[in-house]
């Protein structure tokens, strides 16, 4: 008997109940001020676009990434006109396509399961904490999501050249999608499917196209030689490419109570055969492919880089509840959410991003607050300090001033770099690494480790700032535990 295909209707239906979910989630965060990457790099790219029509952005420094996001936005921002709230709405509406793409995704591989598998896949996926932040900020991964879930859906049901086009799409959102199509091509090949496989070449070539198009423009495939360095060379280290892949594994198997999940599919395979068929093969492939190939490219190591295939962990765990007993799965599925409800408000006792919970919404509020103090009281001092905060206070479109500031920065607030300072009147320092009074940093041999691997070093204190700068504190603020201090020459 044929399977009953969806109707139109019901995929409005479920997309409507998912945008509602998602917006409710963010109706508080529309109005943030741009947070770190966004206002070093991807919106001032997308304003390029916009107002100049540059591919390749002159208002930042440029790098690989293809301009894909920066021109939806520039898109956006062109028919309902520049305002932080419509590059919000527009990363939502994403954000929205990509958990009804995954809803979908998770009911193809899990078609012959019992039980509903796909909602609670999607509901992990909305509970959780990196979901929830890179669905409103003005980044790559969350858009690449949703094409790796949209080629996949596609590539699963053997619409080879709708496949293609989501990995074109995908390729040109972000630079390292091209492992999908990759995947995707050497499966076919290997089931001797040899002219469909050769279509997974449109993507490498168009993105062949983008990085010589950026060699033309700026004399390098990558944009420019200090982030090739930085995300090719770096990470090659054996001690940092070790750190990166227990990072990558501990993300996705354990952190948030992901454990719970992880047990739940280690039981699963163990008793039962669900996790033998091709789609999961490909799921698996694509899963520890990305982690690797995150871990070996990219100096940063950003658990947002996971964001495209975490969502392939949260469908395996959903089948794996359909198959174990109903009181663990019951009680799994009720602690690993809460779990995940809880890292979007709980900060672990270890530097982490700011950006994988409501932290990023702190930083910016301190980052506002100095902002404001700075505009209102010394308009037309120059601002020494670090980058972002130098940025924020340069451009009024990016939330924080009303009118461009003078600002002068430097590297880090490390005491060599901050003492070395002339002539300063007004230093804006604060807190750009997490570090609680209980943390893995007080410990000796790990920060022992962190200075020689990363160039880890404390900040310059306030007892230092005013002994060898001759500066007093004009304003502090707190948060949460990260906190920002203006300190000025005089009362």
């Amino acid at each position: 008997m044929p399977q009953r295909q969806p109707r139109l209707g019901s995929y409005l239906l479920f997309a409507f109940g998912f945008g509602c979910a998602i917006f409710g989630a963010h109706f508080s965060t529309l109005h943030l001020p741009y947070f770190w990457d966004e206002l070093g790099q991807f919106v001032p790219a997308a304003l390029d676009i916009l107002h100049d029509g540059a591919w390749i952005p002159h208002s930042t420094t440029p790098n690989v990434h293809p301009p894909g996001v920066m021109a939806y936005l520039a898109l956006v921002w062109r028919v309902m006109g520049y305002s932080i709230e419509a590059t919000r709405v527009a990363m939502l509406l994403l954000a929205t396509a990509a958990a009804l793409t995954i809803f979908l995704l998770a009911i193809q591989i899990c078609r012959p399961l019992k039980g509903a598998p796909a909602f609670s896949a999607v509901v992990l996926l909305l509970a959780s904490p990196l979901f929830y932040t890179q669905a409103m900020l003005a980044q790559l991964d969350m858009p690449a999501m949703l094409f790796t879930a949209l080629a996949l859906l596609l590539f699963l049901q053997d619409r080879t050249r709708g496949c293609v086009l989501a990995c074109v799409a995908l390729v040109l959102t972000k630079e390292t999608g091209a492992l999908v199509p990759l995947v995707f091509g050497a499966c076919l090949l290997r089931e001797r499917r040899t002219r469909e496989a050769v279509w997974f070449a449109a993507p490498l070539v168009l993105l062949g196209i983008w990085l010589i198009y950026l060699r033309q423009g700026t004399g390098n495939a990558l944009g420019n030689s200090e982030f090739a360095r930085y995300n090719l060379f770096y990470p090659l280290h054996p001690a940092r490419l070790s750190v990166a892949l227990f990072r990558r594994f501990y993300y996705v198997f354990i952190d948030n109570l992901h454990w719970i999940g992880t047990v739940a599919l280690v039981l699963a395979w163990k008793r039962t055969n669900i996790f033998r068929e091709r789609a999961w093969a490909v799921c698996g492939v694509l899963l520890l492919g990305h982690m690797v190939m995150v871990s070996v490219l990219g100096g940063a190591t950003l658990e947002r880089y996971l964001l495209p295939v975490i969502p392939l962990f949260y469908i395996a765990v959903g089948a794996a509840w359909s198959v174990i007993d109903k009181p663990w799965r019951r009680g799994s599925q009720i602690a690993m959410t809460a779990g995940l409800i809880a890292g979007l408000f709980w900060n672990p006792p270890w530097p982490f991003p700011f950006e994988n919970n409501l932290a990023l919404v702190d930083f910016v509020a301190l980052q506002k607050d100095a902002a404001g103090f700075v505009e209102s009281i010394y308009p037309n001092e120059a601002v020494v300090s670090v980058w972002p905060f130098t940025d924020a206070i340069r451009r009024p479109e990016f939330g924080y001033v009303s009118r461009p500031l003078i600002a002068r920065s430097i590297e880090d607030f490390h005491l060599r770099t901050v003492a070395s300072l002339k002539d300063v009147r007004l230093l804006v320092v604060y807190s750009r690494t997490w570090e609680p009074p209980v943390s893995v940093l007080r410990i000796p041999m790990v920060a022992r480790y962190l200075e020689r691997y990363y160039s880890y070093d404390k900040q310059i204190t306030g007892d230092e700032i005013s002994g060898r700068l001759g500066l007093t504190s004009a304003a502090r603020y707190t948060r949460r535990g990260q906190w920002i201090e203006v300190y000025v020459r005089g009362r």
